[in-house]
């Protein structure tokens, strides 16, 4: 816009994130070491996170650790409210699929218009990682999903959904599950811990190709919201944004990624009260919205703004219930003008490197 126009009308758009805890459906085993929900437990579970979907009214809600997407409508039910399109990549419920296997999925429900949606597996050809005494990291451990989204004015953009690898240690074990390592031996947990972090910098790189992929050469806006397993000013998540590369290369901005926690317009609401998971008695942000330039409300293909973030974050004093989830949930309200709309296309697909 030039100085002299007149300011276009907004619209607004709720986006949230929820790592919802082992959704899993009643009876059925997803971890070893974890019994399955009784199905009291499973109502529980349900109400519950009815109950904070509602409270979040969220156009766009994306979700991690969901074992079973029918268990995800479910809860969605609960909530009241009504979602056109609700999708779990690889944790459909069929007579020929019964469910996430190996690890639970992310996924989506949303009242805009859907046209486009991905999951992304495969780390692009050539980007994969060595890591000790495993080998080869090729692939994310639970794919982020990808879809292009449509406002009801018609402002396309892409919502990107992740859950990257965890900072518990991996260890070696056999195929039925049996440790080949003693876990009580100190250096053998920081050779597994090592293992952890470099596989969850492989997935944070893969995901920055993929980040480039659909922003490279678009206006199309682009929110990555998800669990991160790591902080703000991590090097994993830093390495996803890369908005310190615009320090020396101000081309940079078209494929960076910003915090929309720093950039909601009254500064009066950040608060001490921002974090979305607690261990051991310390309170850090792993679940996190970023948003592309397009929400930099003076940035030079501006097409809206980041107006407030809210962390629904009480349940975390509440002890440990796994009807509840362990991490809390992260909303965002978005705005954006409803004029000068640009044309959709279908997030591209990873570059051969």
């Amino acid at each position: 816009m030039r100085p002299n126009d007149p300011p276009q009308p907004l619209a607004t758009l709720m986006v949230a994130t929820c790592n919802v805890l082992n959704l899993a459906n009643p009876g059925r085993m997803f971890y070893d070491n974890q019994e399955p929900y009784t199905q009291a437990e499973f109502d529980r579970k349900l109400t519950w996170l009815g109950e904070r979907f509602r409270a979040l009214n969220a156009d766009v809600l994306a979700v991690q650790e969901v074992w079973d997407e029918a268990a995800f409508k479910g809860a969605l039910s609960r909530s009241g409210l009504r979602y056109d399109f609700v999708a779990v990549p690889g944790a459909e419920n069929s007579p020929t699929q019964a469910g996430a296997q190996g690890t639970p999925r992310v996924g989506l429900a949303t009242r805009l218009k859907v046209e486009a949606l991905q999951s992304f597996a495969e780390f692009p050809p050539g980007f994969q990682v060595q890591v000790p005494d495993i080998g080869a990291h090729t692939r994310f451990e639970r794919p982020p999903l990808v879809a292009t989204l449509r406002m009801k004015h018609g402002q396309p953009l892409n919502v990107l959904t992740a859950h990257l690898k965890s900072k518990r240690p991996k260890f070696l074990q056999d195929a039925q599950g049996n440790p080949l390592e003693d876990r009580d031996d100190r250096k053998v947990m920081a050779l597994a811990s090592l293992r952890s972090l470099i596989m969850r910098g492989a997935e944070a790189m893969a995901l920055r190709c993929l980040v480039i992929d659909i922003l490279h050469r678009t206006s199309m806006p682009l929110v990555v919201m998800g669990d991160f397993n790591d902080t703000p000013d991590s090097v994993s998540t830093q390495l996803i944004c890369a908005t310190n590369d615009i320090a020396y290369d101000r081309t940079a901005r078209d494929v960076a990624l910003f915090n929309a926690y720093e950039l909601q317009g009254d500064a009066a609401l950040k608060k001490d009260v921002a974090y979305s998971h607690i261990h051991q008695g310390m309170p850090s942000v792993l679940d996190q919205i970023l948003v592309s330039e397009e929400f930099l409300p003076h940035g030079r293909n501006s097409v809206g703004d980041v107006r407030r973030v809210d962390y629904f974050n009480d349940h975390l004093h509440e002890g440990h219930d796994r009807s509840r989830s362990d991490h809390g949930f992260v909303r965002a309200l978005l705005r954006l003008r409803t004029g000068n709309i640009a044309p959709a296309s279908p997030p591209p697909q990873p570059s051969q490197p």
